[in-house]
């Protein structure tokens, strides 16, 4: 089937957790019921190797097996956004095995080089790029400290379709926007609490980990947003504000550990996070997501 990309980029980008077995080894299969359900809800496009992924806990041979196996799950009912990034030669073998995977186009983490410069970049995301074969690629920026020329020096590169952003500027991020082809899309990556002043500036579209747990939540989100009814996201916004305030606690260390222990809270276990991620709950964490998810009847 063939997919409009802009207008998937513009829906959801679900990120999905990477499941792990007893013996602490990816278990993809666990995944199934999690994605099923997120596409029958109306999520737009599926993430793997992302960060609430653990991308970076991860060797790149799990990747490779994970957005193969993600791609054969979803079987062709929504494009898939595949993750890249880390080091250059580990970035395109994970560019090429997406692209041989079927994936619909890459993500690109921001190099976490100490080094990293921002004309190297651009040689890093072309570098990728040729890897993939020519694939649709989404920067993934979590630092704009390189500035807005540089930021615009990557949306020119061939290939890139848009820009998750995933820094709290919305003026920064206007100034982009502003800057830049305006084919580009926009993403707001910090998730549903971010989406409202990030849609304000020009953002479409959001991240989200909790479509794992709770994926017609974040489609009734998206769905008022895109008809501008601020009202009604900031009201459903609000009720699912404790899931993310778990997980941005102990410096962002319970992102996915939220997310993995609501899986488990609800039925689909997914295992643990590994190190360097939170694990487990504390208990006042435990209490607080045991009673959002009651309260949302989700348990």
């Amino acid at each position: 089937m063939a997919f409009d990309l802009d207008t998937a980029l513009r829906g959801i980008s679900g990120i999905l957790v990477t499941p792990y077995d007893a013996a602490g080894d990816i278990a993809p299969a666990k995944l199934a019921p999690v994605i099923d359900r997120a596409l029958a809800a109306g999520v737009h496009i599926p993430v793997v190797n992302g960060n609430t992924g653990e991308f970076y806990a991860l060797t790149t041979g799990e990747a490779c097996t994970m957005v193969t196996e993600v791609c054969r799950m979803v079987d062709g009912r929504a494009p898939v956004l595949a993750g890249v990034g880390r080091g250059i030669r580990d970035a395109c073998r994970l560019a090429e095995a997406s692209a041989a995977a079927g994936a619909s186009a890459l993500m690109i983490h921001q190099p976490p080089d100490p080094f990293v410069s921002p004309r190297g970049t651009v040689d890093y995301v072309r570098a990728v790029h040729e890897a993939s074969g020519g694939l649709p690629m989404m920067l993934y920026l979590r630092n704009d400290a390189i500035g807005t020329q540089a930021i615009k020096a990557l949306c020119d590169l061939p290939g890139v379709k848009g820009v998750k952003w995933a820094t709290p500027n919305p003026l920064k991020l206007a100034d982009a926007i502003a800057a830049c082809d305006s084919s580009i899309v926009w993403v707001g990556g910090l998730a549903e609490v971010w989406a409202p002043p990030l849609y304000a500036v020009g953002a479409r579209g959001f991240t989200s980990g909790l479509i794992n747990v709770w994926p017609e939540r974040s489609v009734a989100i998206h769905k008022a947003l895109d008809a501008g009814d601020y009202l009604t996201a900031n009201k459903l916004i609000d009720e699912m504000k404790p899931f993310e305030e778990i997980r941005a606690e102990e410096l962002n260390g319970a992102n996915v550990t939220g997310v993995k222990a609501a899986l488990a809270a609800t039925g689909h276990d997914c295992g643990p996070t590994r190190p360097p991620s939170a694990w487990p709950l504390t208990p006042a964490q435990e209490a607080k997501l045991g009673a959002f998810l009651s309260k949302v009847g989700l348990v």
